[in-house]
């Protein structure tokens, strides 16, 4: 396979790098701006993974990937938003812990997030004999 050799001389920091591509199409200054930047978007993913869980992706074209990241990001930055406004103690991965766990809980966030001792739930009312009591 036919490799691109670029070379790129980097202002700020006063020296030259190397590049190889297979990517004969783009231009050489898209490549090696690229190739300075794909630190950044390492940095970023591993971020994801850590951060949003993302594992593995549910689909594999881009606008799929895309749609993943962006969902999940929107979904960090609004407990984010939450974990603020309720001004909880603890780190915001321990916020995302509690939500993960009770995804369908119906009451009120900043009941379910708040440090609250734990009490047994009431039995519920009801006129129906249990099994054993007969």
């Amino acid at each position: 396979m036919p490799l691109r050799r670029i070379r790129y001389f980097d202002e700020k920091q006063q020296r030259f790098s190397v590049f190889l591509t297979n990517h004969m199409e783009m231009s050489a200054i898209t490549a090696a701006l690229l190739y300075k930047k794909r630190w950044d978007i390492e940095l970023f993913f591993k971020w994801v993974k850590g951060n949003l869980r993302l594992k593995h992706y549910f689909g594999t074209s881009p606008n799929a990937v895309k749609t993943q990241i962006w969902i999940a990001v929107t979904t960090y930055l609004l407990v984010a938003i939450v974990h603020k406004e309720l001004k909880l103690t603890g780190a915001l991965s321990t916020t995302l812990q509690i939500l993960s766990v009770h995804p369908f809980e119906k009451m009120p966030l900043h009941e379910l997030l708040m440090d609250q001792e734990f009490r047994k739930p009431e039995a519920p009312e009801c006129n129906q004999m249990e099994l054993f009591d007969l």
